[in-house]
Formats: structure tokens, sequence, C-alpha cells
């Protein structure tokens, strides 16, 4: 007899060893008919075997619903169903054309939009797959059968149950549905649309033996998946082998999960140590809107779920004489004045000068904008500027550029002026010392690096660099130079210019977790951080911009990192020498 004791069923439930807070969400687009929403039981049986929970979203564009939606989901899967209407696209629908679904087109274009910008995994099937094409810039065969009259298509659009395997597909090498599901099976098929071009964001993992796309991933290594076939309903038949499918999916959102509590714990703060942002203030930048010309703004922050970052005021390095110098210092006070302009015309943004500002501002909901000058030169030889560039918020200057300038010798574009530091350049390191400004030696040589880790009273930092044990760059830190930091209390930080992570140019998100890793088997865990560099050089596939850095959390995750770990490279460690360094200071400003 069946049991009908709820209460038996309740307390199942609350004593399993698995927190339901503990597994990812997963949204599922449901199709939509006759009596609204709906979906195939395959799709969520699908998401629970692997250890997610599903949760179903109806098919509504309405943006103040979706908004805080997808910040509750850990992942997203766009279900199969009706062909879409290619004016999204720009084309005139052939005759050819299915049944169009309104009601989904426009909810699930704005839906995946939004899951893209905030790094969601996502895995798109069938007409999801199409989908997701179109959002990232590919396009779609409206039917195969017209658009290839001469090729000898398999026929892709079955009579027959959903669970019933009808063709074979091969896999890319090296793929991630190959890893997962092997270089060749059998699929079901019911379609006649098809993705055409891939487009910039995906590339082609599988196809038929007729050439039909029947698998695209992400080319900017980020978790996205689609597929032509239906994975869904072999769980209908208790079929198992599309499983690991739906895991990778599901353990790529627990990465994501994970990553966003951590970034959200209002105990600590997440910054980015150098940033180029206000080099594009001359054209018209918006930072209070997702503005397309920078790669940092107030939304792409939110959607990174990144606390703070540091703008640098940079100066390339010019003429020196008395006019080139006092240019030099109007720039960096113009830049400066304007960065704050900015924060003030910014709802939701603050500055910030010490670690506990950047606290407090994190606790009031706010994201903090520190302020840093990028070349000594902005100084020229008035000493007295580094305490006029201090009382306007300046927390770090690097002392000099790609160039030799009048406080110490460069990496690049030297000329060994000076051996190191200058006299003047002392002078400058003290000053900073006593105004309680931090010493950033990114750019520096090595004599200027050595000669300031050796003369400062507090430890320096380098705000934006990777190894030179992995990439021989002049602008990278040495083994050396990273233990001598590290001696000293310092702290280096990665950065994601690609030719500072790979000497072919072509660096990825993985080349620069190889570069933190090797940092902190030679520095130590507690003497480094991230500095992105963007909107200078820095940016990378699979970290391109403020909205993706919680793939970078994901990464360190995946490699094992620790809560601690994360914790001292998202900040803790740069802002103990800002703390130390502002502790130091015998001048109060």
């Amino acid at each position: 007899m069946a049991n009908y004791n709820m209460h038996a069923d309740y307390d199942a439930v609350a004593c399993s060893p698995l927190n339901v807070e503990e597994r990812p969400v997963i949204g599922i687009c449901s199709n939509f008919g006759e009596k609204g929403s709906e979906l195939s039981e395959g799709y969520y049986q699908s998401v629970c075997e692997a250890g997610g929970v599903p949760l179903i979203i109806p098919p509504m564009a309405n943006a103040s619903v979706l908004l805080p939606l997808i910040e509750r989901i850990d992942g997203l899967i766009i279900s199969g169903g009706a062909d879409l209407n290619p004016l999204w696209t720009g084309e005139d629908p052939i005759r050819q054309l299915g049944n169009l679904n309104p009601e989904r087109d426009r909810a699930e274009l704005l839906l995946v939009q939004l899951a893209y910008d905030r790094q969601l995994p996502i895995l798109g099937i069938c007409r999801g797959e199409q989908l997701l094409t179109s959002v990232l810039g590919g396009n779609v065969v409206q039917d195969i059968y017209t658009s290839f009259p001469d090729a000898d298509i398999l026929k892709h659009s079955q009579q027959a149950p959903r669970w019933e395997l009808t063709h074979f597909v091969d896999t890319e090498a090296g793929s991630i549905v190959e890893k997962l599901l092997g270089e060749r099976f059998a699929v079901n098929s019911f379609h006649h649309q098809a993705v055409g071009e891939p487009g910039p964001r995906l590339r082609v993992t599988a196809r038929s033996a007729d050439g039909i796309v029947e698998a695209v991933e992400s080319t900017e290594h980020r978790p996205i998946i689609g597929v032509q076939w239906h994975p869904e309903c072999y769980i209908l038949k208790d079929n198992r082998d599309m499983l690991p499918l739906f895991g990778y999916i599901v353990g790529q959102a627990d990465l994501l999960r994970r990553a966003r509590r951590f970034h959200d714990q209002t105990s600590i703060v997440t910054l980015d140590s150098h940033c180029d942002t206000p080099m594009f203030f001359d054209r018209g930048v918006q930072f209070d809107q997702r503005d397309s010309k920078v790669l940092v703004d107030y939304h792409k922050m939110c959607e990174g779920h990144l606390d703070a970052v540091i703008m640098a005021a940079y100066l390339e390095q010019l003429d020196r004489s008395d006019e080139g110098l006092a240019a030099a210092t109007e720039k960096a006070r113009r830049i400066i004045d304007e960065i704050h302009q900015m924060v003030r015309h910014t709802e939701g943004a603050a500055l910030a000068r010490t670690p506990a500002d950047l606290l407090r501002n994190k606790r009031d909901g706010l994201k903090s904008i520190m302020v840093g000058i990028e070349n000594g030169y902005a100084i020229g030889r008035d000493i007295e500027n580094v305490e006029r560039f201090s009382q306007m918020g300046v927390v770090y200057m690097t002392l000099c550029h790609n160039g030799d300038n009048d406080i110490c010798d460069s990496a690049r574009k030297s000329n060994a002026e000076h051996g190191g530091l200058s006299p003047f350049g002392r002078d400058v390191v003290r000053e900073m010392n006593r105004l309680g400004m931090m010493v950033d030696l990114s750019h520096a040589a090595e004599s200027s690096f050595f000669d300031a880790i050796e003369l400062s009273e507090v430890p320096c930092v380098c705000s934006h660099s990777s190894s030179r044990a992995l990439c021989n760059h002049p602008r990278n830190l040495t083994d050396d130079q990273l233990r001598a930091l590290a001696e000293s209390g310092g702290v280096a930080q990665v950065t994601l210019y690609s030719g500072f992570l790979s000497e072919t140019g072509d660096a990825t998100i993985d080349d620069a977790v190889a570069h933190l890793l090797h940092m902190i088997d030679v520095a130590g865990i507690d003497h480094v951080g991230f500095g992105s560099d963007f909107d200078g050089d820095g940016g990378i596939p699979g970290c391109r911009a403020a909205n993706e850095v919680l793939n970078f959390t994901m990464k360190l995750i995946d490699r094992g990192l620790t809560h601690e770990d994360l914790e001292k490279i998202w900040g803790k460690n740069f802002l103990r020498v800002m703390q130390q360094t502002q502790d130091n200071a015998t001048t109060e400003i």
C-alpha cells in the first residue's frame, strides 16, 4: 500500500545529509504552450540526478524580475522548442520556417544575455543551442534541407520516441563534449534548424556525418555548451549516458555559487589593485552605465561581484624639460579630479582612502574607487608634489613607467641613467613613507626595485606584474625579486596582460592562474594578489573585464585554494601593506 504519511516524507528530507544550500540552483527555461508554462520532466530529472536543484523559469521578459532571478540561480539550461523568429537576427523568414514562440523569444534573448554577462554556466539544448548562438554573435540556418540542397543531409527531424537514438555524432578532440561523452556516440534528433556559423565566442565541437553542427562551446574558457540533440530524454528510459553533460553544468554552477558566496561576504573586500579606466575619460565614458567602451564600470563591478578598484592616473613618459614636467603634473591633477567627479556622479559608488573605508563602503552597499598614480613623472622634480597628491587621496605611486624619469630607471626603454634610484628618487621614497603612500615597483628596473626594497621603511608593492620564470618579459618579476619582496613583507599582484603571461601573446585565464600559482610557490600565499590592468592592456579570454573576475575565483577554487587563500589573494595581502604604510606615516593627511 502506498505511504501517504506526509510527515514521514518530510522527515526523510530533513534528515538528508546534503543541505539544499549546498546544491547549486539550475534555472531551466520552460516552453510556452496552450496552458502557459510547461516543461518535459527529463530536464528537471536530469538536473536532480546530477546533484542540482532545478528551478523552472517561465517565459517572461520583465527585466525587473529577471535581474534578481539571475542572481539567485547558479546555472542556466535553455530548453528545446519552437523555431527562433529570424527577424531577431535581421533575416526574413523562408517558407520552411516552423512554428514560432514569441513569448519565449523575447524572454530568453534577454535572459541569456544577462546570464552571459554574469558568468553563469549555460547549457543550450536544440532550440537552446540555436538561441545561445544567436545571442553570442553566430547565426542559425532556418532549414537545413533548403540551405544545403546539394548535400546528402541525414534525416534530423525523426518520427521516433524522444529517447530513441537515430544517428551518430563525432566530437572534436579536447573539447568538453569529447571529454564528457567520448569521440563518437549516437544521439536522438528532432530538428530542421541548426547552427550555421558559431561566431567568435563559440566554436563547433561536434558534427554529424553530413556536417551539420551538433555541438558548440565557448572560445572564452567559459562553461558554455550547446548541443543539437535532446540529452534530457535519455533519463526517461533510465539511460544515464548523458548525465556527465548535466553533471558538468551542475559542477560549474557549484563553483560559481561558491565564488559568489565568497565575494559577497561583508567581512572581506575584493580588490583589483590596478585599472586604467581614466585613459578613456576623453571618450565620453559613462561609468554609472554599462559602457561598452571600457572594461571597468559600475555595472560590470556589480556583475563581477568586485568590491573595489584602484584607478590609476596614467602618464606616458614624455619630455623632461621644465615645461614637460609641469604639463605632467597638471595632467595628473586633472585626471584625479575627473576620478573624483566620476564617483560623485555614480550612485552606488564612493571614494576610499583606507582599508577601513573599503569595508565601510561594502557594508553600505557601495563600490569603492581608490586613486593611484602610474608614473612618478607626475611629480616632476618637485618633491612637495608627493604631499599634494597624497592630499588628493592617492594611495600608491609607481615610481616610473616605460622609460627612465628623474626618480629611477625603468624596466623598459631604459638607458640605466641612474643605476637604480636617483638621489632625488631616494628622497621621494622617504617622502612617500612619511606620508603613508605605498611605493609601487611595477615598471621599475631590477636595480630600482632592489634599491627601493632596501630603502623603504615599509613593504613595497607591485600593483600589476607577473612572473618572469613563466614569461620572459622585463616587466615581469624574477623569482629573486619575488623572494625579496616577500622577505620584506611586500606583495606582487598578478596581471592580465597577455604579453606578460605568454611569450606568444595568446594567453588565457589558465595562464594567469599558472602565473599566480608559481608566484605563490616562490613568494608564499601572503605575498600575492590581483591587479588586472583592465583598460590598460589587461583582459584575456576567461577574464576580459570586471564582470568576469568571478571566473578567476572559480578557477582558483577548482584548483583547491581555500577560503583563507582567496581572502589573501583578493585583497587582504595588499590591504595589509596599505594599512602598514598608512600606520607608519608621520604626517596626518
